[in-house]
């Protein structure tokens, strides 16, 4: 899709038409874009330009996890992606098949000398072009190729980005329960009967793990859960007197 691109992972990234096309903030609000994705378990990529400056996110299952622009790769590129789209940057956003977006989920700054035997999942570079591998079996090929040999491994099972502190400071403090908080976790009090219809088990487990000192970035990563989940739940527990940050 952009052959000419310095950033690996737009450089690897296919063609695909696309089927949510010039977005921009006066129509769209991006987070509500990335919970519907995220809601739909959507596997693709979103590209925002603005200039010549460009960024580029990978979605597998509706999340982030990966992402790469013209300064930088992983939580910085998603957060300058989020940066472009509200100077004005057009977006757009280009499905893929669950194989292929799971082999460009390890392409990261750098490739690295690895074999292509077995099990290998992810992407293979060498001067003839790159080849994607879902298990060890090639599934697609595409012309595009790096000054030298390399490989990009795919997790098992890809981690989603959180969003930098930069953007998203809240989501790596920690916090503090109340005594009305701790309360809300006891079965036996009436808080916890209030707290459980309004907020339900997200809320109970969200509030267990701060109580557990894990910051909501921490929590959303080992829930697999979004921040966009969080954010509201957590201005619900200050406005509610559950919890104080530190």
């Amino acid at each position: 899709m952009f052959p000419g691109a310095a950033p690996f992972l737009a450089r690897f990234l296919p063609h695909s038409p696309p089927t949510h096309t010039g977005l921009s903030v006066p129509f769209c609000d991006l987070h509500a874009l990335l919970r519907h994705f995220h809601d739909q378990g959507w596997y693709g990529y979103l590209h925002a330009q603005l200039g010549d400056q460009h960024a580029a996110v990978l979605l597998y299952e509706g999340r982030a996890v990966t992402a790469a622009s013209v300064s930088g790769t992983g939580e910085q590129a998603l957060g300058d992606l989020l940066g472009l789209y509200e100077q004005g940057a057009v977006l757009s956003a280009h499905p893929l098949t669950p194989p292929l977006a799971h082999a460009l989920s390890g392409v990261g700054s750098r490739a690295w000398k690895v074999d292509v035997t077995g099990d290998f999942t992810g992407l293979h570079v060498c001067a003839s072009g790159a080849t994607f591998y879902a298990g060890g079996g090639a599934v697609a090929t595409l012309p595009v190729t790096l000054p030298y040999e390399g490989a990009f491994p795919a997790p098992l099972r890809p981690q989603t980005l959180m969003l930098p502190r930069s953007l998203a400071g809240w989501a790596h403090h920690s916090y503090t329960l109340t005594l009305r908080g701790r309360d809300a976790l006891h079965p036996i009090t009436d808080v916890h009967r209030t707290f459980r219809l309004g907020h339900g088990p997200l809320g109970l487990g969200f509030l267990r793990a701060l109580r557990e000192g894990l910051t909501p970035a921490e929590h959303a990563l080992r829930g697999d859960l979004t921040l966009h989940d969080l954010e509201p739940l957590l201005r619900d527990f200050v406005a509610e007197g559950l919890v104080r940050g530190e």
